[in-house]
């Protein structure tokens, strides 16, 4: 068997686990649970336009794929870090195209909408207000400060939340039946994932990952706490100049500051000096 296990590559866990339908979302049972504000707007038959305001790894994207297809959309999805104006008026015209020949609509999807600055937002006002297309827009800012006020009255603000630790635990369930098959963690092990992954559903699933190969490079079926430590203290030592690892976590230095959380703030400030 564990020489099976050996031969099988761990196929990546947030596309295998992407919810299909809204029922199989883990977690934002305030918005998602039986007679809830997004519950109601799914069912009602109607898309709108609305801002998905929280943190990382909490389904942002996912719950507008998911609009998307319960409403029978064209999807566009862009980056407010990549794109422009350019960007915004070519998605315009290829929603107008999908309209005049499929007679299909078209959901747009900004991700941090609250890096656009307000000549770009405000290009996105008029064909809102037209209903050439259905936005919706994703942000770690809160909106009231970081969304032009006429394109915040055209668009209903949901607040996500962080995955509560049971909620990690069905994430975990859900990638062993699909994915991980016969693999198995000590429930040390768990608690400290759950701890690393802060209610990102996202990072849980990169660090389950990580847990998983390690586990397979050792030819074993069990991940348990001293396996996760030094898969997680390896990961803990990357770092760059100027790079991805470089500004996650200055940029996770200055939410721990900001939030008053001294342990945290250490933390990420040990890890800095260390890389």
């Amino acid at each position: 068997m564990t020489d099976l296990f050996k031969t099988k590559p761990i196929p990546p866990l947030a596309e295998a686990l992407r919810p299909n339908t809204l029922d199989e979302v883990i977690g934002q049972r305030h918005l998602l649970g039986p007679g809830k504000p997004l519950r109601v707007a799914f069912e009602s038959g109607r898309p709108h336009s609305m801002l998905l305001w929280g943190p990382p790894g909490v389904g942002k994207t996912t719950l507008a794929r998911l609009t998307a297809n319960a409403f029978d959309c064209a999807f566009i999805a862009i980056s407010a870090v990549f794109a422009g104006v350019k960007e915004i008026r070519a998605a315009m015209e290829e929603a107008q195209h999908t309209l005049n020949q499929h007679r299909r609509r078209t959901l747009l999807f900004v991700d941090e909408i609250h890096r656009f600055n307000k000549a770009q937002q405000d290009a996105l006002l008029p064909f809102v207000e037209s209903g050439l297309v259905t936005f919706i827009g994703a942000t770690t800012e809160n909106p009231s400060f970081e969304v032009n006020s006429a394109l915040l009255s055209r668009a209903q603000v949901y607040v996500l939340e962080s995955l509560n630790e049971e909620e990690m635990r069905e994430l975990l369930k859900r990638a062993q039946s699909k994915v991980l098959g016969d693999l198995t963690f000590e429930e040390a092990a768990v608690d400290t994932l759950i701890g690393y992954a802060d209610g990102d559903a996202r990072r849980f699933l990169n660090l389950l990952e990580q847990a998983a190969s390690a586990a397979q490079a050792s030819n074993s079926l069990l991940v348990d706490s001293s396996l996760v430590e030094n898969a997680l203290s390896m990961n803990a030592r990357r770092f760059d100049k100027g790079g991805d690892n470089f500004y996650d976590q200055i940029s996770a230095l200055h939410k721990s500051v900001r939030g008053s959380n001294p342990d945290a703030a250490l933390y990420w400030l040990t890890r800095m000096l260390d890389g």
